[in-house]
């Protein structure tokens, strides 16, 4: 069988994981397609690694069900899966050259031996690791030892990747390569994955989708422009994007227009009166008046950092911090957020 040949739907039901003291993962469902990658995005804490970890059967599910191509492995055993997982810190044997890592695997199937250095050649070949498969992981950088556990993962050719957070360990400038290479070879081997992070910009830049978790409740599942557009709740809007999004405190009227101390103005959703939550991105401030309808800011306490090819420039309305984009330090005290670019929440 060819590298990339295997691929399989992955279906998470209803997911439950209860402690004695608490719930990690609360009752939740997901399909991951034939070939898809997803991210799965949340701060430390939230269940994503635990979520991860019942997928793998490294942990088993207080309820729920994880069926792999259609066929329930909620009972079976990791080994029994046909999955291939990549951990943060590698786990690689330091007493095992690279060739020894990436085909252990098969070793524990009783592959033959000459089938085992066939796979191995072809994979090392694939990461470009020839070179280095009579080393030990003690004399690779850190990006050789993750794609020697990328190997070794792919030389199962599992059904799915399960990816818990391999990148962490690694400087900015190796995460950065790292992130593109684990895609583009995802995309060419057509594997299903699972990718769980707290990095944003990972999930932005390699998912097709992306989940969001906080508190190991599901907060969004969709692809990863919709997620930054359309956030659907409060949380969602104020992990995604950096500069964070500007949040403003007031209330829906009886007219059903927003209301803060500041401004009062129009709103596209249908909301009962109440407290509510304003929220547009730094991007989407301007400097001068546009021709369609916009919130107008009077703003104070205005400073600018230069972030090289822009400014991100800060000031107040009232009590509230807001930030925006500039390819100038010169702004202005009056912005203009266009109404369509709004989103407003209830709590």
């Amino acid at each position: 069988q060819a590298i990339g040949d295997t691929m399989a739907t992955l279906s998470v039901d209803s997911l439950r994981k209860e402690y004695e003291d608490s719930t990690a993962v609360h009752d939740l469902s997901f399909d991951v397609k034939d070939g898809q990658f997803c991210a799965v995005l949340g701060p430390s804490g939230c269940g994503k690694s635990t979520t991860l970890r019942m997928v793998a059967g490294l942990e088993t599910p207080t309820a729920g069900h994880v069926y792999i191509d259609g066929v329930d492995v909620t009972e079976l055993a990791p080994g029994k899966r046909d999955i291939g997982m990549v951990f943060q810190n590698y786990a690689l044997y330091p007493h095992m050259t690279v060739a020894g890592n990436i085909g252990f695997p098969l070793k524990i199937r009783n592959t033959p031996k000459s089938e085992i250095g066939a796979r191995v050649g072809k994979v090392a070949e694939l990461l470009g690791l020839s070179a280095l498969l009579d080393r030990k992981p003690k004399q690779l950088s850190g990006g050789q030892r993750q794609r020697v556990a990328l190997g070794r993962a792919i030389v199962r050719e599992p059904k799915v990747f399960l990816f818990d957070e391999p990148l962490s360990n690694l400087d900015a400038r190796l995460r950065t390569d790292m992130r593109r290479e684990i895609r583009t070879l995802q995309q060419e081997l057509g594997v299903t994955s699972l990718y769980v992070t707290h990095d944003q910009v990972e999930a932005m830049t390699m998912g097709d989708k992306i989940l969001v978790l906080n508190d190991g409740r599901l907060q969004q599942f969709d692809t990863p422009k919709n997620v930054y557009d359309h956030p659907k709740n409060l949380f969602v809007a104020q992990f995604l994007g950096s500069p964070t999004i500007n949040v403003v405190e007031g209330e829906i009227l009886a007219s059903g227009e927003f209301k803060c101390d500041y401004f009062v103005t129009e709103i596209d959703e249908n909301f009962q009166e109440g407290r509510a939550w304003l929220a547009f991105r730094p991007e989407h401030v301007e400097f001068h008046e546009p021709m369609i309808p916009c919130v107008r800011l009077a703003v104070d306490n205005i400073l600018s950092e230069l972030h090289g090819h822009e400014y991100i420039v800060q000031g107040n309305i009232g009590s509230a911090t807001i930030q925006s984009r500039s390819n100038s330090s010169d702004v202005g005290q009056h912005w203009f957020v266009p109404t369509k670019l709004l989103h407003c929440f209830r709590g």
